[in-house]
């Protein structure tokens, strides 16, 4: 596929079709980083540390932490 760049406001623009979008995971207003080298430039997502409710809402919010857990024996100078 072609694009053409435009002029948007003082800077340029490309517009990416939806698909393109969707099929790299990339979301509307979704920050990403940019970087030019030898002709090419790439786009690639920003990488975020997901809060703890982001994680849990991928297990319904249910932890299912059921107490103590074994880690084994001490390997270092931990205290037991």
């Amino acid at each position: 596929m072609q694009v053409q760049i435009k002029e948007w406001g003082n800077s340029q623009g490309v517009r990416i079709p939806k698909e393109f979008l969707q099929n790299a995971g990339i979301a509307l207003n979704e920050i990403l980083n940019i970087s030019a080298s030898n002709g090419v430039i790439t786009l690639t997502k920003t990488f975020r540390h997901r809060t703890l409710e982001e994680r849990a809402a991928e297990y319904d919010g249910q932890l299912n932490l059921d107490g103590e857990y074994d880690w084994g024996e001490p390997v270092g100078r931990e205290a037991w």
